[in-house]
């Protein structure tokens, strides 16, 4: 299990650290994690860091970066604000511009207003990887998980040459791992983008929405795992439990009523699809958004039940269709990731 969490107005109880420890050694605290008590996210890296550590001592917790919204929850990030830049105009060179307005680009949907960073400009890179150090350094994290770094036509870049952009992100993940040779570099999304895969360690399948959960996705991405496993490096599968008519489960649904009851209920079939195609150096996330109240509280027996060694790989019923099984010395897996249904059969 890898856990990925953050609570905007507060560090973790010792009791929520236990719970999390019982279950994990391989934890990212989330991107604004206890902001509002502390003033600084790479403040409660370094909080939650020390709390893991203490408890069990082998756990990788990691400090969480994006590589393209400049959230301003840390002290790198914290004038890249409207209020910061009308200080400092200066800032702004790192910042990217809307093609449509010539202003500069903003996000207002998620936890605040942000700008989104230029990869393009070299003086960015250059202070993107020296802030993404300092804040590995001053948290004390095992490595970092960093953000947004598929390059793509869906993944809502706002530039002409995205052969360019690649090139530009496989640099800075070049850059980093330099100065973080014995730490985990997390690459979300980024398993098939080239001019980055060399420099992670590990990679993310976020399963952002329904379109990236679908069977043709699916099976690319249990081929991707088994890529990944040969060069020796982590895969991360993590799905969201969806609530009520919504499609987008990145966010997560807090509000939602009923939704650890749906968690529960729609886990067999996101478990059964990760076992199918999990294999050495890969970690099942599952909750239902990135707060920590979004899941990463809530006991799943099913995920502490011993699994065992695969008895070998997955196998396709027919070479046309969609269902899969695949047996594990204490677990039996059968999924339709066509019709969406699955089983778990546990010995």
């Amino acid at each position: 299990m890898y856990y990925h969490f953050g609570d905007i107005d507060r560090v973790l109880e010792p009791q929520e650290v236990d719970f999390i420890a019982n279950r994990t050694d391989f934890v990212c605290i989330e991107k604004s994690h206890a902001f509002n008590s502390l003033g600084d996210a790479v403040l409660g890296t370094k909080h939650e860091v020390e709390a893991f550590h203490k408890v069990k001592p082998e756990a990788k917790v990691l400090f969480y970066y994006n590589s393209y919204v400049a959230w301003p929850f840390t002290r790198f990030n914290k004038d890249l604000t409207p209020k910061g830049i009308a200080k400092n105009k200066e800032l702004a060179k790192f910042l990217a511009i809307d093609p449509k307005t010539g202003k500069l680009l903003e996000k207002t949907n998620g936890p605040a207003f942000s700008y989104y960073f230029d990869a393009l400009n070299p003086e960015f890179r250059k202070w993107w990887v020296a802030s993404a150090l300092e804040g590995i350094k001053i948290s004390g994290a095992d490595g970092i998980f960093v953000d947004r770094m598929n390059v793509d036509e869906k993944a809502g870049y706002h530039v002409d040459d995205l052969a360019e952009l690649a090139r530009a992100k496989g640099e800075m993940m070049a850059a980093l791992k330099e100065g973080i040779p014995d730490k985990i570099l997390v690459g979300n999304n980024a398993a098939r983008t080239k001019e980055v895969f060399p420099h992670c360690d590990a990679f993310m399948f976020e399963h952002y929405n329904a379109t990236v959960t679908n069977k043709e996705n699916l099976l690319k991405e249990w081929n991707d795992m088994v890529r990944i496993a040969k060069a020796g490096k982590i895969s991360i599968y993590r799905f969201g439990a969806k609530g009520k008519g919504r499609n987008d489960i990145t966010m997560g649904a807090t509000k939602t009523g009923g939704i650890e009851q749906r968690s529960k209920e729609q886990l067999e079939f996101y478990h059964a699809c990760y076992l199918i195609g999990a294999q050495p150096y890969s970690y099942f996330q599952w909750n239902w958004g990135w707060n920590l109240e979004d899941g990463n509280l809530v006991d799943y027996p099913a995920l502490r039940k011993p699994l065992g060694k695969p008895k070998g790989a997955f196998k396709r019923e027919n070479p046309e269709g969609w269902v899969f099984t695949r047996e594990f010395e204490h677990a039996s897996v059968w999924v339709d990731t066509e019709a969406r249904k699955a089983k778990i059969t546990w010995h």
